[in-house]
C-alpha cells in the first residue's frame, strides 16, 4: 500500500492510499482521520474506482477525501 502526500483540512488529516491488485490495476482508499491521542478517529472509505496509474488514483481518493468531508461539514452546519 502506498501512502501520497496528505492534506489538512481544519482537524482533519486527509490522506489518499492506493496499492496494486494481482491483475494489475490500481484499488484506492482514502483515510480521514481527526484528533490525538486515545481521542484519534480514523475513517478508511474504500472506493471501488479502478486505475491503471497510481497518481490518477491518489488524486482521486484525496478528491473523495475531501467531498466526504464537505459533505460532512455540511451536514453538521444544517443540524
Amino acid at each position: 500500500m502506498n501512502n501520497y502526500n496528505a492534506i489538512t483540512i481544519g482537524k482533519f488529516l486527509i490522506t489518499p492510499l492506493t496499492r496494486v491488485l494481482d491483475d494489475g490495476h490500481i484499488a484506492c482508499s482514502v483515510s480521514v482521520r481527526s484528533g490525538s491521542g486515545s481521542a484519534t478517529t480514523d475513517r478508511v472509505l474504500r472506493l471501488t474506482r479502478l486505475f491503471k496509474c497510481k497518481a490518477a488514483a491518489a488524486q482521486y481518493a484525496l478528491a473523495e477525501g475531501m467531498r466526504w468531508l464537505d459533505s460532512r461539514q455540511q451536514h453538521t452546519a444544517a443540524a
